[in-house]
Formats: structure tokens, sequence, C-alpha cells
């Protein structure tokens, strides 16, 4: 499966982006999908993930209760909806995919990367 990024951009603190992966190949309903992002300097690190249906999602502690991903496997997209965010969210954040119908944090379990897609945090 190829996957496209996009939706990034500068918003200021405490605003609001909703990033976006489009698929092509497979059905996205056989994967798992994922968001990682790398911050400058840093190692990449887990996002978030849902599984293949939607009905489970599993979020890293720094971003929970302002980050929502969400799934439409009609069109094809997974979407990182992100809320209140901060300077330290500052990051190219990519999305993946896994062929596995759980959530998964485990980055070795993703088969397949998007490019990525550059969200600075900056007044």
């Amino acid at each position: 499966v190829q996957l496209q990024a996009s939706g990034g951009g500068l918003v200021q603190p405490g605003g609001s982006l909703r990033l976006s992966c489009a698929t092509s190949g497979r059905t996205l309903s056989s994967y798992a999908m994922g968001w990682f992002r790398r911050a400058p300097g840093k190692e990449r690190e887990f996002v978030a993930t849902i599984s293949w249906g939607g009905g489970r999602t599993v979020y890293a502690d720094s971003v929970k209760g302002r980050f929502t991903i969400s799934r439409d496997n009609a069109k094809n997209t997974v979407y990182l909806q992100m809320n209140d965010l901060k300077p330290e969210d500052t990051a190219v954040y990519y999305c993946a995919a896994a062929y596995t119908a759980l959530a998964t944090i485990r980055e070795n379990e993703y088969d397949s990367w998007g490019l990525g897609t550059l969200v600075t945090v900056s007044s």
C-alpha cells in the first residue's frame, strides 16, 4: 500500500491542524494504521494507532486528550486531528500501515510508510 500524508503547516500554540493520509494500492480496511513523528534531533516516536475497523485506538501519553485518530475506509484515508498544539509537537509526522487487524504501537510491525508532513508549532 502507498501512503501520502498531507495537512502539515505552521500553527500557533493552542491551534489545531488535521493531517490526512491518503492510501492507494490494497484496500485500507486490511490494515491497522498509525501516526508517528520525528522531532528535530530526536528519534521517531509513536503518536497514535487505529485498528482496521476503527474500533480501537491507542495514543501516546503526550498527545492523549488532544489528538484524535480516525479513518474512513470508503475514502481510503486516515486522519489525525490535532488540537491544543504545543511547541513540543513540532515534528515531521508520518503515517504508516500495518498488515494486521490490531492497533499496534510497535514501529517494526508497520510495513509501509509515507514520506511525512512537517508540523511547526510556533508563535
